[in-house]
């Protein structure tokens, strides 16, 4: 997976004299508090309409639940939501915990990404901690029912991100990740549904759990899951869907990456096993060559599969790149790297665990991926990455159509709060126009 070549703008520079100096510097002393003032308008606009989408949460009507929830996550997808989580964290989750039990498919899906942002918002911590112990049960029993296809991808996002963000150690993450396996194979009851598990469902599940695994030691899974979840992606890699083989083949390239044959084998501590668990173990790791063998030969199928009718070339492609790094990987070790720019700095990746966990976040997100990439701390020190440096001498402004809306509107339900910052903005430029004359008028001598 070769570097993406991107190309950076010029800027340029003009020159002025000592009066043009004056006059400019004057005139930015104005527009810098003009800046300051609207931005603090926005702040005010943007805490108001967050509570007044929490209070619509209690709100009886499912539409009129799914309209904030809708609200709230582009919201925390424009901007990193810290002193209104500081204030309403407890009731922010609760009420979207309430949605995810008795809300409608939508409703659960909808709340499910606001408590995964919460999370990522919130960072590792006591709050993620938090997130994630109040959240398990009822994300598990919502899975647990086998709801509608988009409500269940949903739910294994969001679980996915915030045992990611919230776990404390490998006994968390692994039950989260037993959770997702039961949703691939699930013990059938008087509470759960035998209709065949969709092919876009277990995709969720094996990138899900994937991304989870990233984060464990290989020593920290038994012998029996490693060789459990092999001979299971093996199989996916015979079914028709292409993103659900994709899926499979950089699940199975993550388990080679962090776990050696050894360590699927349980061999930590050969010399202090007796002969009968020495045979067993040998025993083990030729089953293990075995199925390393055989999806060696699935993936060189799939490295080479040439196009057919009805196969869109696109997707064809996207499949013959990834297992051709897997290939490249399985046979010499080399790990993909890839490249993007995110606001003018490079975001790199050099191995399976990076790229798994950069693509499920990047899906996760969205649209709210940059911004998030550019200002999440949390997100720096997963990838390591290092935004460029904000410009203290002026501030630039983009907003997108929903936060125009927000923030714009002549008929917002914050007009009132906004007239009040006008005049304030007024009252204030008054008294900052006459200092920055006096500032900046010619000192006599």
């Amino acid at each position: 997976m070769g570097k993406r070549n991107s190309q950076k703008k010029n800027a340029a520079m003009l020159d002025s004299d000592d009066t043009d100096s004056i006059s400019s510097s004057s005139s930015s002393v104005r527009f810098t508090n003009m800046v300051e003032l609207g931005t603090e308008e926005r702040e005010v606009d943007k805490d108001t309409m967050l509570d007044q989408w929490l209070d619509d949460l209690y709100e009886k009507r499912g539409s009129t639940r799914e309209k904030a929830l809708t609200s709230i996550i582009e919201a925390f997808n424009s901007s990193l939501q810290h002193e209104f989580i500081e204030k309403k964290f407890a009731t922010l989750l609760h009420q979207c915990l309430t949605s995810v039990k008795k809300g409608s498919a939508k409703e659960v899906a909808l709340a499910s990404h606001a408590i995964g942002l919460l999370a990522l918002t919130t960072g590792p911590g006591e709050k993620a901690q938090e997130i994630l112990e109040e959240s398990f049960s009822p994300i598990s029993e919502a899975l647990r029912l086998r709801p509608e296809m988009s409500k269940t991808s949903s739910l294994l996002e969001c679980l996915a991100v915030i045992t990611f963000v919230g776990g404390e150690g490998p006994e968390q993450t692994e039950k989260s990740m037993n959770i997702m396996w039961q949703v691939a194979h699930p013990k059938l009851g008087t509470n759960v549904s035998s209709s065949k598990t969709p092919p876009a469902v277990i995709t969720m599940v094996v990138s899900a759990w994937s991304f989870l695994l990233t984060t464990l030691d290989g020593w920290a899974l038994n012998p029996k899951t490693w060789q459990e979840s092999v001979s299971y992606f093996s199989t996916l890699l015979d079914k028709d869907d292409r993103l659900l083989r994709i899926a499979a083949g950089e699940a199975l390239a993550l388990i080679f990456e962090i776990g050696s044959l050894e360590k699927f084998c349980g061999e930590a501590n050969v010399s202090t096993n007796t002969p009968i668990e020495e045979g067993k173990d040998s025993r083990n790791l030729m089953h293990m060559h075995g199925l390393r063998n055989k999806v060696l030969g699935q993936v060189r199928v799939f490295a080479a599969e040439a196009s057919s009718k009805g196969t869109a070339k696109k997707d064809l492609n996207t499949q013959k790149n990834t297992f051709r790094d897997i290939l490249d990987f399985l046979e010499n070790g080399y790990t993909p790297e890839s490249s993007m720019k995110v606001g003018g700095e490079s975001l790199n990746t050099s191995s399976w665990v990076q790229l798994i966990q950069l693509n499920f976040l990047k899906h996760f997100l969205g649209g709210g991926f940059v911004k998030h990439m550019q200002e999440n701390q949390f997100l720096h020190d997963v990838f390591g990455f290092v935004p460029k440096k904000k410009s203290l001498s002026g501030v630039e402004h983009r907003m997108s159509g929903g936060a125009k809306r927000m923030y714009k509107s002549p008929n917002s339900t914050l007009n009132k709060a906004r007239t009040q910052m006008l005049n304030k903005q007024r009252m204030l430029s008054q008294v900052v126009h006459p200092l920055c004359q006096s500032v900046h008028s010619p000192v006599t001598q």
